[in-house]
Formats: structure tokens, C-alpha cells, sequence
């Protein structure tokens, strides 16, 4: 994959109801070839609690919508919460997977091309 395809250009959280609403723009659109994964980073400031939220593409098509906590646990969700148009993927996750993070708490965003790191750290515009 080129570096200069799916690059995330902005990620921003909000809260709807019962529900964690993570719209991720990329430049580009989702690759269709391989796998690709773009999510969250949450934790609190010292790092001591951690979750990652993520959506996996294979081939252009959501296979798994996840939540992984540091502690251990994971939770799958059902793809009917993703959505994926152009260059914009939205992942509607339950709002209980940030609850429980403290005021403070660091959300970034992160985006795996192939099994690779491919951008880490990107800011999130969060709206909670």
C-alpha cells in the first residue's frame, strides 16, 4: 500500500444515547486489496487502563468490530454498526466502551495497514 492512500486526515467521537459514534475521515478510500484497520486508543493519563477499539477491512469489506481491553477482555460486535462510504468509515460502538475513563483520559486514533503500525497518535476531536 502506498503511504499516501488511506492516510487518516481527521477522527472525531461523540456521544449519541447509548452509543460511541467514531467517524474516521482518510484521504483516499479503503484499500482494496489486504487488510486495514483503523480504531481507537483510550486511556487514562498514566496509562495503567487501556482499550482499543477497532474496525478491520479485508479486501474493502468490514470483517470484525472489536473493543480489547488491557485487562483482558474483548468484545466483537455486530458489523450492522459500521458504516463505510468513499473516504469516510463510522463505527457506532456501545458507549460502555469508554465509560469508566476518567475525565483527562488520552484518545487517539491509529490506523494498521497488513498487519503494520501505519499511523499512530492522531488527535481525535472528541464532543462526550
Amino acid at each position: 500500500m502506498s503511504s499516501h492512500n488511506a492516510l487518516l486526515k481527521h477522527v472525531s467521537i461523540a456521544a449519541k444515547d447509548s452509543i460511541l459514534v467514531a467517524t474516521f475521515a482518510i484521504d483516499g478510500n479503503i484499500p482494496g486489496q489486504g487488510a486495514y484497520v483503523v480504531g481507537l486508543v483510550a486511556a487514562t493519563p498514566d496509562y495503567s487502563h487501556q482499550r482499543r477499539m477497532g474496525i478491520e477491512f479485508m479486501n474493502g469489506e468490514a470483517v470484525s468490530f472489536y473493543c480489547f481491553s488491557h485487562d483482558g477482555t474483548e468484545e466483537n460486535f455486530d458489523l450492522k454498526g459500521v458504516e463505510h462510504s468513499g473516504n469516510t468509515i463510522t463505527g457506532n460502538f456501545p458507549l460502555t466502551t469508554v465509560l469508566g475513563l476518567p475525565k483527562g483520559h488520552l484518545m487517539t486514533a491509529f490506523s494498521d495497514c497488513d498487519g503494520r503500525e501505519y499511523q499512530a497518535n492522531v488527535p481525535v476531536e472528541e464532543a462526550l
